[in-house]
């Protein structure tokens, strides 16, 4: 198989089954990831097997930078997509794992734990976004890159063992902020236009320099490191051409497989551990 090619295959099922959920064979064995990103809350289900069964995912801004900001609707969201789920595929979501951008406290892990919790699911792991990404990547050389919705983390990977995880303050946000001010418009419309198919190109020229800012965030954490390769995941590497603005900066061979926004929550529910 090529580059990407059996990560592709599983995220192009994924958001089949979020359209038409699968009802399992064993209902007893489901893995479930719950990611609670800055833009979005996104719950993957897979089987027995490792494949995508169902899911739900809601634009949300219950979370900033890694940390719940607003706990209680953070809650209501991840119980309502849970009790829509069960619905769907008629079996109960019991068991769940959670991912937190690197570097986050214990303290901060357990909001986004209790969160969960709260919500009827118990928490039995807590995995990285990009360790998680690469769940589904399956690379063993590179940097796995998560360019989520209020930060950009990455972990450098040595032959398939994680040698170095580093998260910083830049991501969706700071590309919406940008927008913003150059089309004066709100944040929240700056947001929808992000998501316009016909003015991507436009909307990638106008972001350059802030694809570029992500550029040098890699470019100084891996700067030790002999690093050959770049994976982009996270929702805000959908922007067009952002792996080329990258490569250009860091001077670095990048890749993105298709909608990289649900990688990462399809990697935590691979690192779901059950009882």
């Amino acid at each position: 198989m090529g580059l990407f090619d059996r990560a592709n295959e599983i995220i192009s099922d994924f958001e089949k089954v979020i359209k038409q959920p699968i009802i399992p064979h064993n209902k007893e064995k489901l893995y479930v990831g719950v990611d609670l990103g800055t833009a979005y809350i996104v719950i993957s289900v897979l089987d027995e097997n490792m494949r995508p069964i169902a899911g739900a995912y809601r634009f949300a801004q219950v979370v900033r930078d890694g940390l719940v900001v607003d706990f209680i609707e953070a809650m209501r969201i991840v119980r309502e997509l849970k009790a829509e789920i069960e619905e769907k595929i008629d079996c109960e979501l019991r068991y769940a794992a959670v991912a937190i951008p690197p570097g986050t406290s214990i303290n901060d892990s357990r909001f986004i734990q209790n969160v969960v919790e709260g919500a009827g699911l118990e928490v039995t792991n807590v995995v990285d976004e990009p360790t998680a990404a690469n769940a589904v990547l399956g690379m063993t050389d590179g940097v796995v890159v998560d360019i989520g919705g209020g930060t950009t983390g990455l972990s450098v990977l040595n032959q398939g063992i994680v040698v170095y995880v580093a998260d910083e303050a830049t991501g969706g946000t700071q590309f919406s902020l940008v927008l913003s001010g150059a089309y004066k418009i709100s944040f929240e419309e700056a947001e929808e236009l992000k998501k316009d198919i016909l003015r991507q190109k436009e909307i990638s020229a106008v972001l350059t320099p802030v694809s570029q800012k992500v550029g040098t965030i890699i470019k100084k954490h891996i700067d030790k490191h002999n690093i050959d390769e770049i994976y982009l995941v996270g929702g805000t590497s959908c922007l067009l051409d952002i792996e080329k603005v990258i490569e250009k900066e860091v001077g670095i061979k990048t890749y993105k497989p298709v909608n990289p926004l649900f990688v990462t929550p399809v990697g935590i529910a691979m690192n779901c551990k059950l009882y």
